[in-house]
């Protein structure tokens, strides 16, 4: 249901975007991203959920690994259209996440 963070402390990246009228190639793109994403050094999962608002979670090791994926050619342009054509507005927030805990119980 939930992605399975590991044990905290770690990063997460918290994309937030309103997309924009013209969204060609988008999912094709979400797609190729999520998976190249997932074999970036750091990389530790991800959580997702679109309606009006979308807002996709990475969590990652450090804050290295968020600079190089940031920095990852294909990402970039990614970056790129989605600038230009895909998103009508977006912010990016980066957040260490110090505990974490579930309806299992909290994390100590």
């Amino acid at each position: 249901m939930f992605n399975n963070a590991p044990t905290a402390p770690y990063y997460a990246v918290i994309f937030t975007s309103v997309m924009a009228d013209e969204t060609s190639g988008y999912d094709a793109m979400a797609e190729k991203m999520v998976s190249l994403a997932q074999q970036q050094p750091g990389f530790l999962g991800m959580d997702s959920a679109r309606s009006d608002l979308g807002i996709t979670v990475s969590y990652w090791r450090d804050l290295d690994s968020i600079r190089a994926w940031k920095s990852n050619p294909q990402h970039q342009v990614a970056q790129s259209k989605g600038q230009a054509q895909w998103y009508q507005g977006y912010t990016v927030r980066i957040a260490k996440v110090e505990r974490d805990y579930s309806m299992e119980g909290e994390e100590e």
